[in-house]
This record gives structure tokens, C-alpha cells and sequence, in this order.
């Protein structure tokens, strides 16, 4: 993936909100709240994303990842992909839905429901 599939990517979650800032960083944002980054690694396009539990333990041990840096030396669970061995594009999407939807939970149903954001789907068991 690379920055424009990015940012056209992440416009399409409902009630998200694209800056520029950090250094010329692609920042997107839902309700106020960061879920996804694309800024630069070493003159390449680099992907930000908020991972679950499992997902940080394990993507940070393939080719390509690193705890994002920044947000996970504060402990929080992001992930940074820096390099073309990372995850397939839709792999990539997948992990960005998952950030956004992991960012849009915690926040208030009454501001869910006026940016139009869907209300959290039940883990499957």
C-alpha cells in the first residue's frame, strides 16, 4: 500500500478526520481520536495502527514491524509497518479497521451516535 491508497482508505471510515502533522505525517483521526498514521521510515511510506493484545505480541516479531515509536514506549499497543515485508494490503486494512474500530468502542454512544459512527459489534466467542 502506499500513502494515497492510505489516506483514501481511511476516508472512507465514517466520521474520519485527516490532518498533517509530525513532520509532514498523514494523521486520521475519528471522534477526536487517533487510529492510523502513514509517515516516513527511512525515505519510505510507514503504517501506524493501534493493534490488539495478540496482534502486538505477534506482528512486532515479523519482518517489517516494530512497536510504533513514540506510542508504544508510553505502553500503549501501536504497531509501526516500515518495510514491504510487513503485512499484504488487505492484511494492512484489516489491521486498520481493526485500530479504528478498537478507537471508535471507547468512545460515549451519545458521541458515537452524532458522528455516525456504528456501534460496537460483540467479540465472537
Amino acid at each position: 500500500m502506499d500513502r494515497e491508497a492510505f489516506n483514501v482508505f481511511c476516508a472512507t471510515f465514517p466520521a474520519a478526520e485527516h490532518v498533517v502533522q509530525w513532520g509532514n505525517s498523514d494523521v486520521w483521526k475519528a471522534g477526536g481520536k487517533l487510529f492510523a498514521v502513514c509517515g516516513w521510515a527511512d525515505g519510505r511510506d510507514a503504517f501506524t495502527f493501534k493493534a490488539g493484545d495478540i496482534a502486538f505480541e505477534v506482528l512486532q516479531e515479523r519482518p517489517g514491524f516494530r512497536p510504533a515509536p513514540y506510542l508504544a514506549s508510553r505502553g500503549m499497543k501501536w504497531l509501526q509497518q516500515f518495510d514491504d515485508d510487513g503485512l499484504t494490503d488487505t492484511e494492512l486494512k484489516d489491521q486498520i479497521t481493526l485500530s479504528y474500530q478498537m478507537v471508535t468502542a471507547k468512545l460515549s454512544k451519545k458521541k458515537r451516535a452524532e458522528l455516525g459512527i456504528p456501534d460496537p459489534q460483540p467479540a465472537e466467542r
